[in-house]
């Protein structure tokens, strides 16, 4: 049994559709990348599994499933629950994710107080562990410092810090690494697959840097427009991603590690702008697309088996591998 399941979710808001019939598993203890351009719904979908969407969002349609519990059918209690100690989200910008008039350690205490029954100096001590755990230096100094006082990169390792403190079995990473310079980039990112081993976690990790999730990830879902367009391993799909979009993706990456087909000296783009998840009768990026055929445009795409753990929403770049 799949550690977390997404079976078929819909989530809207009011005017438009941001997630439609959108289906992932994770198996505990792997990294599965969620991709795609900012407005796609990647976010939306982290926050549904979480139960803290928007009070003007609604999940129209689907299960979500921790450990074969649907936690849409879980109360408020029951939620506060599982949220830090089963599942935790590391969310995109540390700075306005932190109180800025607590300190770092009466954060990180509060997480282990509301979920483990321990005194106050109890708590303190597995701050101080917490913050060695995740390389900050001195921690049993940098305890008493507030969010102002780090600088990004350490925000965001106590972030993750108040986000394991609990050893949950799934950590939501959406967009770990916004706005950090590529060398504390790395740094967060060899932390959380460091830990992910350490504590035998599964990651969700939510970002549009493909070079990223070749690096980090175990499988890649990719989306579009609030579906999921293409599903598979990490190496097969850098060796011959199928989907178009996907195809658009790797080729306006810079040093495209890829089969010379997607590899340029210059980058290619996307023609045309992001399509909405809301009133399309057929394919969302049938618009922008190189391979569009009549029937992209009436019929809603389905994700199809390609081979063995691979699926795609698109019949034409099918039906053209399977000739080839």
């Amino acid at each position: 049994m799949s550690l977390l399941a997404v079976e078929n979710l819909s989530v809207a808001f009011p005017g438009h559709v941001a997630v439609r019939e959108v289906s992932f598993a994770i198996e505990p203890g792997e990294t599965l990348a969620l991709v795609g351009e900012s407005g796609c719904g990647k976010s939306v979908t982290a926050f549904s599994v979480m139960r803290l969407l928007p009070s003007n969002a609604r999940v129209v349609s689907g299960r979500i499933l921790l450990d074969g519990a649907d936690l849409m059918a879980a109360s408020p209690a029951e939620m506060r629950e599982v949220r830090g100690k089963k599942v935790s989200l590391i969310q995109q910008e540390p700075m306005t994710s932190l109180n800025p008039v607590l300190s770092i350690g009466a954060q990180i205490g509060e997480v282990i107080r509301r979920h483990e029954k321990v005194s106050r100096r109890a708590a303190r001590a597995r701050c101080i562990e917490l913050l060695d755990l995740v390389s900050i230096p001195d921690a049993h100094r940098r305890i008493d410092d507030y969010p102002h006082n780090l600088s990004g990169g350490m925000r965001q390792r106590v972030m993750i810090a108040m986000a394991v403190a609990c050893g949950p079995k799934l950590l939501i990473a959406d967009e770990p690494t916004t706005a950090l310079d590529v060398t504390t980039q790395a740094q967060v990112l060899d932390l959380l697959d460091d830990l992910r081993r350490r504590l035998s976690m599964a990651v969700l990790l939510i970002t549009h840097d493909l070079g990223v999730v070749a690096q980090w990830a175990d499988r890649i879902n990719v989306m579009y427009a609030g579906r999921i367009v293409e599903q598979a391993a990490i190496r097969p799909f850098f060796a011959r991603p199928m989907h178009p979009y996907s195809r658009g993706l790797l080729g306006a990456r810079v040093d495209v590690d890829a089969d010379e087909h997607y590899s340029a000296s210059r980058l290619s783009e996307i023609p045309g702008s992001v399509g909405s998840a809301a009133g399309e009768a057929g394919c969302p990026f049938a618009p922008r697309c190189p391979m569009v055929e009549t029937a992209c445009r009436a019929v809603p795409p389905t994700l199809l088996a390609f081979e063995a753990e691979r699926h795609v929403a698109c019949p034409v770049t099918l039906e053209a591998a399977r000739d080839g």
